[in-house]
């Protein structure tokens, strides 16, 4: 079995838990999950056996109830998730402005003794694999193992950064495990997280979960590349109304998710060109199906200018939580193979700013092929 732990049980959590189940149930079928069953784990030796928040409206609920009052999808709620319930976890001020009441186990406990009792009861529930699926917080990397230590030390992390040591002092004491950072604070890109998980011999994927628009403009701009147009400038933005939103609509927010986006153009391109490419604003009504625009303009033949628009709507929490149906699977597959520290294969394809750090962004298309090479797998529609 894969125990997997949620930290963060927002929406994307709640679409990944009710997915999982029906997966297990042949519910549903595996669309949106990329590997589906090419990979040897299969869906059923997928378990969640806990979630944290700090989130006073979910603390102690079931993830059944959460799923009844935030869910919107077709069929019904797995009656399997009335057994997995809501654990109070660190807060660290991480959800610093947003519209709810939030209460981290260190402001009773004191942040000492509220690790120790976390990762004990991650020892006691046997946990393989950790989801990072919180609100996008403002973080720098630290990139000095040291420093990283004494930051843990006098409580100067975020809460991200804090859950991420967690999990590599997990790995060191009991048995090693996987951090999967799906949101964009850097993590992954972090040298001194990368020594510390390899030293501990844990895995770390990461950062920022490579869904909607982000993935379809590296391929669009391979294209162009491979065709040698010039790419002259790139927009896209993107509005939603549900609580990522909200929480990007803060500037020191904002500013993680600029980066994630932006630095693939001049890996995939070999150059640098004016663009702006993030999440412009919140609408509440738009819920969870984020609205997208997109043009890049690009110079042909002869010196003609030509532009790509494209509109769409997408549903952005189910996008992310079919990606999480492989990266808790990989992450197993990573341990197994003690692939400790981090894995660029993986990384490449999955996500928006792909570890370890300095690494290139690359077409989703050419990250496929590395990943099913690092895999032993091919794409049967694909000569050799």
């Amino acid at each position: 079995m894969i125990r997997v732990v949620l930290i963060g049980q927002g929406l994307v959590a709640t679409h990944f838990a009710v997915g999982l189940e029906r997966l297990k149930n042949n519910e549903i079928p595996d669309h949106g999950v990329p590997l589906g069953t090419k990979l040897p784990l299969k869906y059923s030796e997928v378990e969640i056996v806990a979630s944290y928040d700090v989130d006073e409206s979910k603390i102690g609920k079931s993830l059944y109830e959460i799923a009844k009052k935030s869910y919107e999808g077709p069929g019904d709620i797995p009656r399997t998730l009335k057994d997995i319930y809501v654990r109070r976890g660190i807060h660290l001020a991480s959800t610093r402005g947003l519209p709810f009441r939030a209460k981290g186990r260190e402001e009773d406990l004191g942040l000492k003794r509220a690790v120790e009792e976390i990762i004990d009861e991650w020892r006691e529930l046997d946990v393989d694999v950790l989801v990072n699926i919180m609100t996008t917080e403002p973080v720098e990397p630290i990139n000095d193992i040291e420093k990283l230590q004494r930051g843990f030390e006098n409580a100067d992390l975020t809460a991200s950064q804090t859950y991420a040591y967690m999990a590599a002092l997990y790995s060191a004491k009991y048995k090693s495990a996987a951090f999967i950072n799906a949101i964009p604070s850097p993590i992954a890109n972090d040298n001194a997280f990368v020594e510390l998980y390899k030293k501990s011999r844990g895995v770390v994927f990461g950062d920022d979960g490579a869904t909607g628009a982000t993935p379809l403009t590296a391929d669009l701009l391979e294209h162009l590349y491979e065709r040698s147009r010039r790419v002259i400038g790139v927009a896209q933005f993107n509005i939603g109304g549900n609580m990522d939103f909200y929480a990007l609509n803060m500037p020191e927010r904002n500013i993680m998710k600029k980066i994630t986006k932006s630095s693939m153009i001049e890996d995939i391109l070999g150059y640098s060109i004016p663009n702006y490419i993030r999440p412009t604003g919140y609408l509440e009504p738009l819920g969870d199906k984020k609205f997208v625009a997109m043009i890049i303009e690009y110079m042909s033949f002869g010196e003609f200018k030509d532009e790509i628009y494209i509109v769409a709507r997408i549903n952005d929490s189910p996008a992310l939580a079919g990606l999480l149906v492989d990266l808790v699977r990989l992450g197993k597959i990573a341990i197994e193979r003690e692939a400790y520290g981090t894995v660029y294969e993986v990384n490449a394809f999955y996500m928006k700013r792909p570890s370890p750090p300095g690494s290139r962004a690359i077409s989703k298309f050419h990250a496929y092929l590395k990943l099913l090479k690092w895999l032993g797998l091919r794409d049967m529609r694909i000569p050799e």
